[in-house]
Protein backbone atom coordinates (compact mmCIF):
# COMPACT_ATOMS: atom_id res chain seq x y z
CA UNK A 1 0.00 0.00 0.00
CA UNK A 2 1.54 3.40 -0.78
CA UNK A 3 2.80 4.96 2.19
CA UNK A 4 0.79 7.99 2.23
CA UNK A 5 -2.36 5.63 2.12
CA UNK A 6 -1.31 3.93 4.87
CA UNK A 7 -0.34 6.16 7.32
CA UNK A 8 -3.57 7.47 7.11
CA UNK A 9 -4.97 4.30 8.38
CA UNK A 10 -4.08 3.31 11.78
CA UNK A 11 -4.98 6.47 13.31
CA UNK A 12 -8.65 6.72 11.55
CA UNK A 13 -9.54 2.85 12.00
CA UNK A 14 -8.64 3.09 16.08
CA UNK A 15 -10.78 6.64 15.98
CA UNK A 16 -13.65 4.99 14.45
CA UNK A 17 -13.99 1.67 16.33
CA UNK A 18 -14.03 3.78 19.74
CA UNK A 19 -17.11 5.21 18.28
CA UNK A 20 -18.70 1.45 18.78
CA UNK A 21 -17.61 1.49 22.57
CA UNK A 22 -20.18 1.31 25.35
CA UNK A 23 -21.82 -1.80 27.35
CA UNK A 24 -23.89 -2.33 24.73
CA UNK A 25 -21.61 -2.19 22.12
CA UNK A 26 -19.48 -4.52 23.87
CA UNK A 27 -21.86 -6.93 24.47
CA UNK A 28 -22.47 -6.98 20.85
CA UNK A 29 -18.87 -7.26 19.98
CA UNK A 30 -18.41 -10.39 21.54
CA UNK A 31 -20.71 -12.45 19.24
CA UNK A 32 -19.77 -13.99 15.99
CA UNK A 33 -17.35 -11.07 13.46
CA UNK A 34 -20.28 -9.94 10.36
CA UNK A 35 -19.03 -10.71 6.47
CA UNK A 36 -16.38 -8.72 6.53
CA UNK A 37 -13.12 -10.52 4.86
CA UNK A 38 -15.25 -11.28 1.50
CA UNK A 39 -14.19 -8.99 -1.66
CA UNK A 40 -17.86 -9.40 -3.30
CA UNK A 41 -19.47 -8.03 -0.05
CA UNK A 42 -16.61 -4.80 0.79
CA UNK A 43 -17.64 -4.04 -3.18
CA UNK A 44 -21.17 -3.68 -1.77
CA UNK A 45 -19.97 -0.88 -0.13
CA UNK A 46 -18.13 0.65 -3.11
CA UNK A 47 -19.97 3.37 -5.24
CA UNK A 48 -21.17 2.67 -8.95
CA UNK A 49 -18.47 5.22 -10.31
CA UNK A 50 -15.67 3.65 -9.08
CA UNK A 51 -12.86 2.69 -12.29
CA UNK A 52 -11.66 -0.58 -9.99
CA UNK A 53 -11.00 -1.85 -7.45
CA UNK A 54 -8.29 -3.93 -5.54
CA UNK A 55 -8.62 -6.47 -2.90
CA UNK A 56 -5.96 -7.26 -0.33
CA UNK A 57 -5.73 -10.03 1.82
CA UNK A 58 -5.27 -10.07 5.33
CA UNK A 59 -5.03 -13.80 5.68
CA UNK A 60 -1.50 -14.82 7.81
CA UNK A 61 -1.56 -17.84 6.28
CA UNK A 62 -1.08 -16.80 2.69
CA UNK A 63 1.32 -14.10 3.57
CA UNK A 64 3.62 -16.60 5.36
CA UNK A 65 3.74 -18.89 2.45
CA UNK A 66 6.54 -16.39 1.29
CA UNK A 67 8.18 -17.13 4.08
CA UNK A 68 9.14 -20.24 2.53
CA UNK A 69 11.16 -18.69 -0.23
CA UNK A 70 14.06 -15.97 -0.55
CA UNK A 71 18.16 -15.97 0.36
CA UNK A 72 18.98 -15.05 3.84
CA UNK A 73 19.60 -11.51 2.99
CA UNK A 74 16.62 -11.19 1.02
CA UNK A 75 14.33 -12.19 4.11
CA UNK A 76 16.67 -10.08 6.25
CA UNK A 77 15.16 -7.11 4.02
CA UNK A 78 11.88 -8.00 4.18
CA UNK A 79 12.05 -8.20 8.45
CA UNK A 80 14.10 -4.92 8.28
CA UNK A 81 10.89 -3.73 5.98
CA UNK A 82 8.44 -4.73 8.89
CA UNK A 83 10.41 -3.35 11.45
CA UNK A 84 10.10 -0.09 9.45
CA UNK A 85 6.46 -0.16 8.40
CA UNK A 86 5.89 -0.39 12.53
CA UNK A 87 8.00 2.76 13.59
CA UNK A 88 6.66 4.83 10.69
CA UNK A 89 3.60 4.26 9.54
CA UNK A 90 2.40 2.88 13.34
CA UNK A 91 4.84 5.56 14.82
CA UNK A 92 4.16 4.12 18.73
CA UNK A 93 6.43 1.46 19.98
CA UNK A 94 3.57 -0.26 22.11
CA UNK A 95 1.50 -0.63 18.55
CA UNK A 96 2.21 -3.64 16.42
CA UNK A 97 0.41 -4.67 13.44
CA UNK A 98 1.21 -8.25 14.12
CA UNK A 99 -0.28 -7.95 17.82
CA UNK A 100 -3.06 -5.23 17.51
CA UNK A 101 -4.33 -5.16 13.83
CA UNK A 102 -4.01 -8.20 11.92
CA UNK A 103 -6.43 -9.92 14.30
CA UNK A 104 -9.32 -7.95 13.21
CA UNK A 105 -9.11 -6.92 10.07
CA UNK A 106 -10.61 -9.00 7.78
CA UNK A 107 -8.96 -8.23 4.11
CA UNK A 108 -8.81 -4.16 2.35
CA UNK A 109 -10.37 -3.04 -0.71
CA UNK A 110 -8.99 -0.03 -2.04
CA UNK A 111 -11.26 1.58 -4.69
CA UNK A 112 -10.18 3.75 -7.22
CA UNK A 113 -12.73 6.76 -7.93
CA UNK A 114 -12.90 9.57 -10.51
CA UNK A 115 -11.54 12.29 -9.59
CA UNK A 116 -13.30 15.52 -9.05
CA UNK A 117 -13.94 18.69 -11.30
CA UNK A 118 -10.61 20.95 -11.39
CA UNK A 119 -10.68 23.57 -9.03
CA UNK A 120 -8.59 26.81 -9.09
CA UNK A 121 -6.93 27.55 -5.96
CA UNK A 122 -6.60 31.38 -4.92
CA UNK A 123 -3.97 32.44 -7.37
CA UNK A 124 -6.38 31.48 -9.79
CA UNK A 125 -4.12 28.65 -11.07
CA UNK A 126 -6.45 25.23 -11.98
CA UNK A 127 -5.34 22.07 -10.49
CA UNK A 128 -4.17 18.72 -11.73
CA UNK A 129 -7.25 16.67 -10.28
CA UNK A 130 -6.27 13.40 -9.30
CA UNK A 131 -8.18 10.16 -8.72
CA UNK A 132 -9.98 10.16 -5.24
CA UNK A 133 -9.39 6.39 -2.99
CA UNK A 134 -11.81 4.93 -0.81
CA UNK A 135 -10.29 1.98 1.34
CA UNK A 136 -13.01 -0.22 2.98
CA UNK A 137 -11.71 -2.66 6.06
CA UNK A 138 -13.91 -4.98 7.04
CA UNK A 139 -14.03 -5.87 11.09
CA UNK A 140 -13.32 -9.21 11.38
CA UNK A 141 -12.99 -9.63 15.13
CA UNK A 142 -15.16 -7.47 16.52
CA UNK A 143 -13.35 -7.43 20.41
CA UNK A 144 -10.12 -7.28 18.94
CA UNK A 145 -11.20 -4.02 17.17
CA UNK A 146 -12.33 -2.60 20.19
CA UNK A 147 -9.59 -3.24 22.33
CA UNK A 148 -6.80 -1.85 19.68
CA UNK A 149 -9.44 1.32 19.38
CA UNK A 150 -9.24 1.64 23.26
CA UNK A 151 -5.37 1.66 22.90
CA UNK A 152 -4.90 3.79 20.43
CA UNK A 153 -7.39 6.33 22.43
CA UNK A 154 -4.61 6.79 24.64
CA UNK A 155 -1.91 7.57 21.94
CA UNK A 156 -0.72 11.46 21.47
CA UNK A 157 -1.28 13.46 18.73
CA UNK A 158 -4.36 11.91 17.54
CA UNK A 159 -7.40 14.17 17.13
CA UNK A 160 -10.97 13.09 16.22
CA UNK A 161 -14.08 15.21 15.67
CA UNK A 162 -17.20 13.40 14.50
CA UNK A 163 -20.65 14.78 12.02
CA UNK A 164 -23.29 13.22 10.98
CA UNK A 165 -23.97 12.22 8.01
CA UNK A 166 -27.90 10.68 6.94
CA UNK A 167 -27.73 8.31 10.33
CA UNK A 168 -23.78 7.75 10.46
CA UNK A 169 -21.09 9.49 12.05
CA UNK A 170 -18.43 10.29 10.17
CA UNK A 171 -14.95 10.79 12.16
CA UNK A 172 -12.31 13.70 10.43
CA UNK A 173 -9.05 12.43 11.98
CA UNK A 174 -5.86 14.51 11.74
CA UNK A 175 -2.73 13.66 13.64
CA UNK A 176 0.75 15.95 14.42
CA UNK A 177 2.35 14.24 11.90
CA UNK A 178 0.33 14.48 9.11
CA UNK A 179 -1.56 18.11 8.40
CA UNK A 180 -4.28 16.66 6.04
CA UNK A 181 -7.22 15.28 7.95
CA UNK A 182 -8.88 12.21 6.88
CA UNK A 183 -12.47 10.76 7.52
CA UNK A 184 -14.19 7.41 7.90
CA UNK A 185 -17.31 5.75 9.50
CA UNK A 186 -18.40 2.32 10.59
CA UNK A 187 -20.62 1.36 8.95
CA UNK A 188 -23.09 -2.06 10.30
CA UNK A 189 -20.42 -2.57 12.41
CA UNK A 190 -19.02 -4.93 9.91
CA UNK A 191 -16.85 -2.24 7.97
CA UNK A 192 -14.84 0.58 8.28
CA UNK A 193 -14.67 3.15 5.03
CA UNK A 194 -12.05 6.17 5.25
CA UNK A 195 -10.50 8.62 2.49
CA UNK A 196 -8.78 11.70 2.17
CA UNK A 197 -11.87 13.42 0.72
CA UNK A 198 -14.98 13.48 2.66
CA UNK A 199 -17.26 13.24 -0.32
CA UNK A 200 -15.78 10.08 -0.80
CA UNK A 201 -17.08 8.33 2.62
CA UNK A 202 -20.55 9.74 2.07
CA UNK A 203 -20.56 8.12 -1.24
CA UNK A 204 -19.72 5.07 0.30
CA UNK A 205 -22.59 5.87 2.99
CA UNK A 206 -24.80 6.42 -0.02
CA UNK A 207 -24.08 3.15 -1.36
CA UNK A 208 -24.15 1.84 1.77
CA UNK A 209 -28.04 3.17 2.14
CA UNK A 210 -28.73 1.95 -1.27
CA UNK A 211 -27.49 4.03 -3.88
CA UNK A 212 -26.42 1.50 -6.74
CA UNK A 213 -22.65 -0.28 -5.67
CA UNK A 214 -19.84 -1.30 -8.07
CA UNK A 215 -21.70 -4.71 -8.24
CA UNK A 216 -24.17 -3.22 -9.91
CA UNK A 217 -21.80 -1.47 -12.49
CA UNK A 218 -21.82 -3.55 -16.07
CA UNK A 219 -19.51 -5.82 -15.91
CA UNK A 220 -18.98 -6.63 -12.71
CA UNK A 221 -20.92 -9.53 -11.71
CA UNK A 222 -18.83 -11.22 -14.80
CA UNK A 223 -15.48 -10.33 -13.23
CA UNK A 224 -16.20 -11.42 -9.67
CA UNK A 225 -17.88 -14.59 -10.22
CA UNK A 226 -15.28 -15.13 -13.11
CA UNK A 227 -12.58 -14.81 -10.60
CA UNK A 228 -9.02 -16.31 -10.93
CA UNK A 229 -7.37 -19.60 -9.94
CA UNK A 230 -4.51 -18.92 -7.47
CA UNK A 231 -3.67 -20.29 -4.19
CA UNK A 232 -2.80 -18.88 -1.03
CA UNK A 233 -4.31 -15.08 -2.73
CA UNK A 234 -2.90 -12.29 -1.93
CA UNK A 235 -4.46 -9.86 -3.97
CA UNK A 236 -7.28 -9.92 -6.83
CA UNK A 237 -7.81 -6.66 -8.89
CA UNK A 238 -11.85 -6.03 -11.00
CA UNK A 239 -11.95 -3.92 -13.53
CA UNK A 240 -15.51 -4.17 -14.74
CA UNK A 241 -15.11 -1.30 -17.59
CA UNK A 242 -11.74 -1.32 -18.90
CA UNK A 243 -12.18 1.07 -21.85
CA UNK A 244 -13.92 3.71 -19.69
CA UNK A 245 -11.28 3.21 -16.87
CA UNK A 246 -8.24 4.46 -19.34
CA UNK A 247 -10.40 7.01 -20.99
CA UNK A 248 -10.96 8.65 -17.41
CA UNK A 249 -7.54 8.06 -16.48
CA UNK A 250 -6.03 9.46 -19.88
CA UNK A 251 -8.77 12.57 -19.53
CA UNK A 252 -7.36 13.45 -16.08
CA UNK A 253 -3.26 12.92 -17.10
CA UNK A 254 -1.33 15.84 -16.74
CA UNK A 255 -1.04 16.31 -20.41
CA UNK A 256 -4.99 16.47 -20.36
CA UNK A 257 -5.03 14.73 -24.31
CA UNK A 258 -8.31 13.15 -25.09
CA UNK A 259 -7.96 9.64 -26.94
CA UNK A 260 -7.87 9.17 -30.50
CA UNK A 261 -11.97 6.84 -31.45
CA UNK A 262 -8.94 4.54 -32.85
CA UNK A 263 -7.61 4.37 -29.98
CA UNK A 264 -10.96 4.14 -28.06
CA UNK A 265 -11.93 1.38 -30.85
CA UNK A 266 -8.77 -0.72 -29.79
CA UNK A 267 -9.40 -0.06 -25.75
CA UNK A 268 -12.76 -1.39 -26.54
CA UNK A 269 -11.71 -4.39 -27.78
CA UNK A 270 -11.41 -5.26 -23.74
CA UNK A 271 -14.47 -5.38 -21.83
CA UNK A 272 -13.67 -6.18 -18.53
CA UNK A 273 -10.61 -7.36 -16.18
CA UNK A 274 -10.51 -9.65 -13.21
CA UNK A 275 -6.52 -10.19 -12.29
CA UNK A 276 -4.98 -12.23 -8.82
CA UNK A 277 -1.27 -12.48 -7.02
CA UNK A 278 -0.68 -15.90 -5.00
CA UNK A 279 1.69 -17.95 -3.63
CA UNK A 280 2.12 -21.21 -4.45
CA UNK A 281 4.93 -24.23 -4.56
CA UNK A 282 6.96 -22.55 -6.93
CA UNK A 283 6.69 -18.94 -6.23
CA UNK A 284 4.78 -15.57 -6.90
CA UNK A 285 2.04 -16.43 -9.33
CA UNK A 286 -0.17 -13.96 -10.87
CA UNK A 287 -3.05 -14.47 -13.26
CA UNK A 288 -5.16 -12.00 -15.38
CA UNK A 289 -8.31 -12.82 -17.28
CA UNK A 290 -9.69 -10.39 -19.90
CA UNK A 291 -13.53 -10.70 -20.76
CA UNK A 292 -13.26 -9.64 -25.16
CA UNK A 293 -15.37 -8.21 -28.24
CA UNK A 294 -14.98 -10.97 -30.54
CA UNK A 295 -16.80 -8.60 -32.99
CA UNK A 296 -13.79 -6.12 -32.19
CA UNK A 297 -11.27 -8.38 -31.50
CA UNK A 298 -9.52 -9.01 -34.76
CA UNK A 299 -6.47 -10.38 -33.63
CA UNK A 300 -6.84 -14.70 -34.39
CA UNK A 301 -4.91 -16.90 -31.58
CA UNK A 302 -2.89 -19.79 -32.27
CA UNK A 303 -2.01 -22.34 -29.56
CA UNK A 304 2.00 -22.81 -29.85
CA UNK A 305 3.24 -26.88 -29.26
CA UNK A 306 6.71 -25.07 -28.10
CA UNK A 307 8.64 -27.45 -30.47
CA UNK A 308 10.92 -24.79 -31.31
CA UNK A 309 12.22 -24.25 -27.46
CA UNK A 310 14.18 -27.71 -28.45
CA UNK A 311 15.87 -25.66 -31.28
CA UNK A 312 17.74 -23.93 -28.60
CA UNK A 313 20.92 -25.13 -26.62
CA UNK A 314 19.98 -25.64 -22.88
CA UNK A 315 22.40 -22.40 -21.76
CA UNK A 316 19.52 -20.23 -23.00
CA UNK A 317 19.02 -17.63 -20.78
CA UNK A 318 16.13 -15.69 -22.34
CA UNK A 319 13.15 -16.91 -24.93
CA UNK A 320 10.31 -15.81 -26.38
CA UNK A 321 8.38 -17.92 -28.15
CA UNK A 322 4.84 -17.67 -30.75
CA UNK A 323 3.38 -18.58 -33.58
CA UNK A 324 1.89 -17.23 -36.59
CA UNK A 325 3.79 -13.73 -37.58
CA UNK A 326 2.46 -14.26 -40.80
CA UNK A 327 -1.09 -13.86 -40.27
CA UNK A 328 -0.41 -11.23 -37.13
CA UNK A 329 0.64 -9.07 -39.76
CA UNK A 330 -2.26 -9.29 -41.88
CA UNK A 331 -4.25 -8.41 -38.98
CA UNK A 332 -2.06 -5.42 -38.63
CA UNK A 333 -2.02 -4.44 -42.40
CA UNK A 334 -5.51 -4.70 -41.95
CA UNK A 335 -6.19 -2.30 -39.49
CA UNK A 336 -3.77 0.06 -40.75
CA UNK A 337 -6.54 1.54 -42.72
CA UNK A 338 -7.55 2.91 -39.96
CA UNK A 339 -4.58 4.76 -38.45
CA UNK A 340 -3.65 7.25 -41.37
CA UNK A 341 -0.23 8.11 -40.12
CA UNK A 342 0.53 4.23 -39.26
CA UNK A 343 -0.61 3.67 -43.09
CA UNK A 344 1.46 6.06 -44.37
CA UNK A 345 4.43 4.75 -42.56
CA UNK A 346 3.66 1.26 -43.40
CA UNK A 347 3.53 2.49 -47.31
CA UNK A 348 6.86 4.13 -46.97
CA UNK A 349 8.17 1.51 -45.41
CA UNK A 350 6.99 -0.47 -48.03
CA UNK A 351 8.50 1.71 -50.75
CA UNK A 352 12.05 2.00 -49.28
CA UNK A 353 12.16 -1.73 -49.35
CA UNK A 354 11.44 -2.01 -53.45
CA UNK A 355 14.02 -0.06 -53.77
CA UNK A 356 16.52 -2.65 -52.10
CA UNK A 357 14.56 -5.29 -54.15
CA UNK A 358 12.51 -6.28 -50.98
CA UNK A 359 8.31 -6.83 -50.68
CA UNK A 360 8.02 -6.33 -46.99
CA UNK A 361 4.60 -8.13 -46.84
CA UNK A 362 6.43 -11.38 -49.02
CA UNK A 363 9.84 -11.63 -48.19
CA UNK A 364 9.51 -10.09 -44.92
CA UNK A 365 6.84 -11.56 -43.19
CA UNK A 366 5.24 -13.54 -45.96
CA UNK A 367 6.86 -17.04 -45.21
CA UNK A 368 6.73 -17.13 -41.05
CA UNK A 369 3.73 -18.89 -40.74
CA UNK A 370 5.16 -21.42 -38.40
CA UNK A 371 6.31 -21.09 -34.61
CA UNK A 372 8.93 -18.55 -33.66
CA UNK A 373 11.49 -17.85 -30.97
CA UNK A 374 13.85 -15.05 -30.40
CA UNK A 375 16.31 -16.36 -27.79
CA UNK A 376 19.62 -15.10 -25.93
CA UNK A 377 22.47 -17.45 -25.75
CA UNK A 378 25.30 -16.49 -24.15
CA UNK A 379 29.31 -16.29 -25.18
CA UNK A 380 31.86 -14.97 -24.80
CA UNK A 381 34.12 -15.92 -28.17
CA UNK A 382 35.00 -13.76 -31.07
CA UNK A 383 32.75 -10.78 -31.83
CA UNK A 384 30.36 -11.32 -28.77
CA UNK A 385 33.60 -11.28 -26.38
CA UNK A 386 32.99 -7.88 -25.07
CA UNK A 387 29.32 -8.54 -24.12
CA UNK A 388 29.49 -11.90 -23.33
CA UNK A 389 25.65 -12.88 -25.24
CA UNK A 390 24.56 -12.57 -28.52
CA UNK A 391 20.83 -13.54 -29.98
CA UNK A 392 19.03 -15.67 -32.32
CA UNK A 393 15.64 -15.76 -34.35
CA UNK A 394 14.29 -19.19 -35.38
CA UNK A 395 11.16 -19.52 -37.58
CA UNK A 396 9.20 -22.67 -38.54
CA UNK A 397 7.85 -22.32 -41.89
CA UNK A 398 6.26 -23.95 -44.78
CA UNK A 399 7.51 -21.72 -47.31
CA UNK A 400 10.90 -22.48 -47.69
CA UNK A 401 11.86 -21.30 -50.89
CA UNK A 402 10.56 -17.87 -49.83
CA UNK A 403 12.98 -17.87 -46.94
CA UNK A 404 15.89 -18.84 -48.82
CA UNK A 405 15.18 -16.17 -51.80
CA UNK A 406 14.77 -13.52 -49.09
CA UNK A 407 18.45 -14.85 -46.93
CA UNK A 408 20.22 -14.76 -50.75
CA UNK A 409 19.12 -10.91 -51.09
CA UNK A 410 20.07 -10.20 -47.41
CA UNK A 411 23.84 -11.69 -47.96
CA UNK A 412 24.01 -10.00 -51.63
CA UNK A 413 23.39 -7.04 -49.92
CA UNK A 414 25.51 -7.66 -47.37
CA UNK A 415 28.09 -7.50 -50.43
CA UNK A 416 27.52 -4.28 -51.83
CA UNK A 417 28.21 -2.97 -48.16
CA UNK A 418 31.51 -4.48 -48.22
CA UNK A 419 30.97 -7.34 -45.94
CA UNK A 420 32.58 -10.82 -46.56
CA UNK A 421 29.98 -13.58 -46.97
CA UNK A 422 31.04 -16.92 -46.82
CA UNK A 423 29.63 -20.22 -45.94
CA UNK A 424 31.01 -23.41 -43.99
CA UNK A 425 29.95 -26.38 -42.39
CA UNK A 426 29.58 -27.10 -38.86
CA UNK A 427 27.86 -30.79 -37.45
CA UNK A 428 26.87 -31.61 -40.99
CA UNK A 429 24.93 -28.18 -41.26
CA UNK A 430 25.62 -24.82 -44.03
CA UNK A 431 26.53 -21.69 -42.22
CA UNK A 432 26.65 -18.79 -44.05
CA UNK A 433 28.30 -15.86 -42.32
CA UNK A 434 29.12 -12.26 -42.57
CA UNK A 435 32.61 -11.60 -41.29
CA UNK A 436 34.34 -8.82 -39.97
CA UNK A 437 38.15 -8.65 -40.42
CA UNK A 438 39.92 -10.20 -37.08
CA UNK A 439 36.48 -10.36 -35.05
CA UNK A 440 34.92 -12.83 -36.76
CA UNK A 441 30.75 -13.32 -38.00
CA UNK A 442 28.94 -10.41 -36.88
CA UNK A 443 26.09 -12.12 -38.50
CA UNK A 444 24.83 -16.26 -39.42
CA UNK A 445 22.26 -17.60 -41.01
CA UNK A 446 21.30 -21.30 -41.79
CA UNK A 447 18.83 -24.41 -41.74
CA UNK A 448 18.43 -26.72 -38.74
CA UNK A 449 16.18 -28.47 -40.39
CA UNK A 450 14.49 -28.86 -44.03
CA UNK A 451 11.37 -26.24 -42.51
CA UNK A 452 13.42 -24.64 -39.64
CA UNK A 453 16.02 -21.75 -40.30
CA UNK A 454 17.63 -19.46 -38.16
CA UNK A 455 19.04 -16.03 -37.96
CA UNK A 456 21.64 -15.45 -35.41
CA UNK A 457 23.94 -12.02 -34.30
CA UNK A 458 27.35 -13.35 -33.58
CA UNK A 459 28.94 -16.39 -35.26
CA UNK A 460 29.17 -18.52 -31.80
CA UNK A 461 25.83 -18.30 -31.48
CA UNK A 462 25.10 -19.83 -34.48
CA UNK A 463 27.42 -22.97 -34.06
CA UNK A 464 25.95 -23.23 -30.71
CA UNK A 465 22.41 -23.91 -31.92
CA UNK A 466 23.97 -26.54 -34.38
CA UNK A 467 26.08 -28.24 -32.00
CA UNK A 468 23.93 -28.49 -29.45
CA UNK A 469 24.05 -31.46 -27.33
CA UNK A 470 21.48 -30.54 -24.59
CA UNK A 471 18.14 -28.52 -25.77
CA UNK A 472 16.51 -25.45 -23.69
CA UNK A 473 13.44 -27.55 -23.11
CA UNK A 474 15.24 -30.48 -21.16
CA UNK A 475 16.88 -28.06 -18.94
CA UNK A 476 16.51 -28.39 -14.95
CA UNK A 477 15.39 -24.55 -14.98
CA UNK A 478 13.07 -24.43 -18.58
CA UNK A 479 10.75 -26.87 -16.91
CA UNK A 480 11.45 -25.15 -13.23
CA UNK A 481 9.98 -21.80 -14.26
CA UNK A 482 7.43 -23.19 -16.78
CA UNK A 483 6.37 -26.59 -16.22
CA UNK A 484 3.28 -25.29 -14.38
CA UNK A 485 2.26 -22.76 -16.80
CA UNK A 486 -1.56 -23.55 -18.64
CA UNK A 487 -1.32 -25.72 -21.29
CA UNK A 488 -1.68 -25.59 -24.37
CA UNK A 489 -0.82 -21.97 -24.43
CA UNK A 490 0.56 -19.29 -27.52
CA UNK A 491 4.32 -19.36 -26.44
CA UNK A 492 6.54 -18.40 -23.84
CA UNK A 493 8.48 -15.89 -22.21
CA UNK A 494 11.29 -17.13 -20.49
CA UNK A 495 13.92 -16.02 -18.27
CA UNK A 496 16.84 -17.53 -16.09
CA UNK A 497 17.68 -15.35 -13.92
CA UNK A 498 21.10 -16.94 -12.24
CA UNK A 499 22.51 -16.78 -15.86
CA UNK A 500 20.80 -13.19 -16.44
CA UNK A 501 22.71 -12.06 -13.63
CA UNK A 502 25.61 -13.07 -14.68
CA UNK A 503 25.70 -11.02 -18.04
CA UNK A 504 24.29 -7.96 -15.56
CA UNK A 505 27.13 -8.13 -13.09
CA UNK A 506 29.67 -7.94 -16.40
CA UNK A 507 28.12 -5.12 -17.29
CA UNK A 508 28.10 -3.85 -14.12
CA UNK A 509 32.10 -4.41 -13.19
CA UNK A 510 32.82 -2.70 -16.84
CA UNK A 511 31.22 0.17 -16.23
CA UNK A 512 32.50 0.12 -12.28
CA UNK A 513 28.81 0.48 -10.96
CA UNK A 514 28.45 -2.30 -8.97
CA UNK A 515 24.14 -3.78 -8.26
CA UNK A 516 23.40 -2.63 -4.50
CA UNK A 517 23.19 -5.06 -2.35
CA UNK A 518 19.84 -4.34 -1.48
CA UNK A 519 19.14 -5.32 -5.13
CA UNK A 520 21.44 -7.96 -5.23
CA UNK A 521 19.87 -9.56 -2.49
CA UNK A 522 16.13 -9.53 -3.97
CA UNK A 523 17.50 -10.81 -7.12
CA UNK A 524 19.17 -13.50 -6.03
CA UNK A 525 16.66 -15.00 -4.56
CA UNK A 526 14.57 -15.12 -8.15
CA UNK A 527 15.04 -18.35 -9.99
CA UNK A 528 13.44 -16.98 -13.18
CA UNK A 529 10.32 -15.81 -14.90
CA UNK A 530 8.00 -17.33 -17.02
CA UNK A 531 5.06 -15.93 -19.15
CA UNK A 532 2.45 -17.05 -20.77
CA UNK A 533 -1.05 -16.60 -22.38
CA UNK A 534 -4.25 -18.37 -23.57
CA UNK A 535 -7.55 -17.78 -25.52
CA UNK A 536 -9.59 -20.30 -25.12
CA UNK A 537 -12.38 -18.41 -27.06
CA UNK A 538 -12.76 -15.72 -28.78
CA UNK A 539 -14.53 -13.86 -25.82
CA UNK A 540 -11.79 -14.51 -23.71
CA UNK A 541 -7.73 -14.13 -23.40
CA UNK A 542 -5.99 -15.24 -20.02
CA UNK A 543 -2.05 -14.31 -18.77
CA UNK A 544 -0.47 -15.98 -16.43
CA UNK A 545 3.27 -15.29 -14.85
CA UNK A 546 5.39 -16.87 -12.38
CA UNK A 547 7.94 -15.58 -10.54
CA UNK A 548 9.46 -18.34 -9.60
CA UNK A 549 11.70 -17.83 -6.33
CA UNK A 550 14.61 -20.17 -4.38
CA UNK A 551 13.33 -22.03 -1.50
CA UNK A 552 14.97 -20.33 2.08
CA UNK A 553 17.95 -22.48 3.33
Amino acid sequence: MPENKSKFLIPVVGAVVVVVGSVAAYMYLRGPAGDGAGALSSAKLVPSSALMATYISTDPKSWAKLQQFGTPEAQKLVTQGLEDFNKNVLTSNDISYEKDIQPWVGGLMIAVLPPQQTQSNPSGIQRQPEPQVLMIAGIRDKLSALNFANKLKGQKGVKTKESDYKGEKIIETSTENNSSPTYSAVLNNSYVVFSPQRPVVEKAIDTYKGQPSFITKDGANLVFNKGVDVQNSLAQIYIPDYAGMIQQIAATSPSGTALTPQTIKQLQQVKSMVAAVGVDNEGVRFKAIANLDPTKNKFQYQNSPAKIVGQFPTETFALITGQGISQTWKTIVEQSNEYPEFKQGLEQTRSQLKTANFDLDKDIFGWMDGEFALGAVPSDKDILASVGFGGAMVFDTSDRQTAAATLAKLDNLAKTQSITVATKNVNGKDITEWQIPQQGALFAHGWLDQDTVFLAVGGPVAEALVNKNQTLENSESFKTITSSLQKPNGGYFYLDMDKTMSIVNRFAAQSQQPIPPEANAILSSIRGIGVTAVSPDQSTSQIEMLLALKPSK
